[in-house]
């Protein structure tokens, strides 16, 4: 189980709740835990109050999480995260003065002696997580950490004993893995997370990684991970859109190289990709961080031989890592009581009621399956012939393949928690009446423009379009910028997701590690239409998008050559096309087709009926708020309404 912030390293009790976190982890199996990344010091904290190991008050904290860990068979070493220019606060510091793009502090250059300080830092760090009992820590040196920094010519520009040439630049990494082994023993694991892929100009090519790799070898490192990308890079790493297992093969270069033993991460969400990976001979551990969000029993699932009762990730990132950065409690789009877990908890109800949801989308599928837990009778409306709600409509958008997998989980979990499904059918206020609850989870209705011309048949919902049942022109206007907007355009700009070799050509990686930090010349592909995307509000287009994906549907977008408007008044649609305002100023589209997404209404049949009546009701997910479409709050809305009834 790979390293992940949670949030609860900063909050009062939060060592509690993260024993649990961490228990319920190694109770299903995992062999090895990594933690969320533990500053050595206050300069190398990722925020002014953000958790750091550095006295012995700290060691009773970390202890609570040991404790409960190794009542199991399970390892956890503790990360040890030095943030270097990343962190977001005045007192930064770094190899040289150099402003991060994603931060607004300025770093202070460390002189040599600040430099030794940081290296005992890091190795007090150790000695400390050893005293807690901790089996071992991992040295983050990658994703352009304080480490990283040192180590590339894009953030050291020094001339000293600690920059210049490259065995200059290594030389921190070296010294403090020297020093942490000095501190502890040799039964003391010390893993590096190693960047196989800088992705940013003037970082390390494959040359100097191998150089690295086997320096730290020699150093005394037990385990090398893999990085890959620092986080201001403009390339995808782990969000859906990227292939599965994309990076393992720069692993697999460098476990020929080493005879330490290597670990893959990166988009591997799946026990039968991580079952090849090793099998294969790639790599020899497999590191998972989200997918133990999504289940924390992923290990004993697969162990059973039933994969198809994992909640598999589907790498949204919109309740862990957009969590993260708007410092807020980490948690998980399909699974909500992810690190929740003392306040989730699903018990026998003390009464068992039948109940009716009606909707089978997200909220109802939730709601349906944990009513269902509990003992309680449920019956499961859907007037469609699949469950899935919008998520049908998701999962067929180029790069959210994965969404299909959150249908087949909760699929599988409705039939066998023998929850009464009925498809193809329009429940009738008469049968709801019969329940002793009901719950409404029936979703939204896309939102209609009334305009001149908008009844036109080349007027046509974003729903139509993604069902396929319209045939849709080369040139297109898309009315509305949010995320179903930016959908729509990826929808019709390819008709399927990548594969790990045009993924590289798209977005420029260079596989062969020539070129310093992995990065090439992008080869894109003609786009297959011309696409206008537009929406009214001023701005940047995409601005609701998720803090860590929406800039990788901004780019895609851009790359492949969309129009994107902002500030605009529509008029009419007529043969020559979409009349409009730009700033007040006339524009024709000559398009063949508008894709109206321009967010949705509630749709709530029997609700106010119901609740007149005194049915005990209830209303959750887009049916209760339209809004954005939000499968996060849906998930845990239906969630927490079926632990409470």
């Amino acid at each position: 189980m790979g390293s992940m912030h949670t949030g609860l390293e900063e909050i009062p009790n939060g060592y509690d709740r993260l024993a649990e976190f961490y228990r319920q982890r190694a109770e299903a199996g995992v062999g090895l835990i990594i933690t969320g990344g533990i500053a050595p010091n206050e300069e190398g904290a990722a925020f002014a109050s953000a958790a750091k190991l550095v006295n012995d008050n700290e060691v009773d904290l970390h202890r609570k999480i040991t404790n409960v860990v190794h009542q199991h068979p399970t390892k956890i070493c503790l990360q040890i995260l030095h943030t270097g220019r990343y962190a977001f606060h005045p007192n930064a510091v770094s190899a040289s003065s150099l402003q991060a793009p994603i931060s607004p502090f300025s770093p202070k250059e460390l002189s040599s002696d600040g430099i030794k300080k940081q290296i005992l830092d890091f190795a007090q760090c150790a000695e400390l997580a050893k005293k807690a009992g901790y089996d071992g820590v991992e040295i983050m040196g990658s994703e352009g950490y304080f480490i990283n920094q040192f180590i590339a010519l894009r953030t050291n520009q020094r001339n000293d004993e600690w920059g210049g040439c490259f065995e200059n630049r290594i030389r921190l990494a070296l010294e403090i893995v020297k020093a942490v082994r000095e501190k502890t023993d040799s039964d003391f694991l010390i893993i590096f997370r190693i960047s196989l892929l800088d992705l940013v100009e003037n970082g390390s090519n494959w040359n100097e990684v191998l150089h690295l790799a086997k320096a730290l070898e020699s150093a005394g490192v037990d385990i090398l991970n893999s990085g890959i990308g620092w986080h201001e890079a403009r390339i995808p790493t782990i969000a859906t859109s990227v292939p599965r297992a994309a990076f393992t093969e720069f692993t697999h270069k460098l476990k020929s190289e080493v005879s330490v033993p290597l670990i893959a991460t990166n988009r591997i969400n799946t026990p039968e990709i991580a079952e090849n990976i090793i099998a294969s001979g790639q790599a020899d551990l497999v590191c998972l961080a989200r997918p133990f969000l999504a289940d924390p029993k992923f290990v004993s699932k697969a162990q059973e031989g039933k994969p198809e009762l994992i909640n598999t990730c589907i790498a949204c990132n919109q309740a862990c890592l957009d969590h993260t950065f708007e410092l807020k409690l980490t948690s998980c789009l399909v699974n909500p009581s992810a690190c929740h877990e003392t306040l989730f908890i699903t018990k026998p109800a003390t009464v068992a009621k039948t109940i009716a949801v009606v909707g089978a989308g997200p909220a109802g599928m939730a709601c349906a399956v944990t009513l269902s837990e509990r003992g309680h009778s449920v019956t499961l409306y859907e007037q469609q012939s699949e469950i899935g709600g919008q998520f049908n409509l998701a999962k067929k958008i180029p790069g959210k393949e994965d969404y299909q997998e959150t249908v087949r989980y909760f699929k599988t979990q409705i039939a066998r928690l023998n929850v009464n499904l009925k498809l193809n059918t329009k429940v009738t206020h008469s049968e709801l009446i019969n329940f002793e609850s009901v719950v409404i989870a029936t979703g939204v209705t896309p939102r209609k423009i009334d305009l001149p011309g908008f009844d036109h048949s080349n007027v046509v919902s974003y729903v139509d379009v993604l069902n396929g049942s319209v045939e849709i022109g080369n040139r297109v206007a898309i009315i509305g910028a949010g995320g179903i907007g930016f959908d729509v355009a990826e929808f019709l700009l390819h008709k399927s997701g990548r594969d790990i070799n045009e993924f590289q050509k798209f977005w420029g990686i260079d596989a062969s590690g020539e070129n310093p930090g992995g990065v090439s010349i992008p080869i894109i592909e003609e786009p297959a239409r011309a696409i206008s995307l537009l929406q009214r509000k001023s701005g940047k287009l995409g601005s609701t998008l998720g803090k860590t994906t929406g800039w990788i549907h901004r780019a895609e977008l851009k790359l492949h050559k969309v129009r994107m408007l902002s500030s605009v008044t529509y008029k009419k649609f007529d043969e020559a096309g979409l009349h409009i305002l730009i700033d007040n100023k006339p524009e024709i589209l000559d398009v063949d087709h508008v894709v109206v997404c321009a967010g949705q209404v509630e749709y709530a049949p029997f609700f106010q009926e119901l609740v007149d009546q005194g049915i005990h009701v209830h209303l959750i997910g887009g049916a209760k708020k339209a809004g954005e479409l939000d499968a996060k709050t849906a998930i845990k809305e239906g969630t927490e309404l079926a632990l409470r009834l």
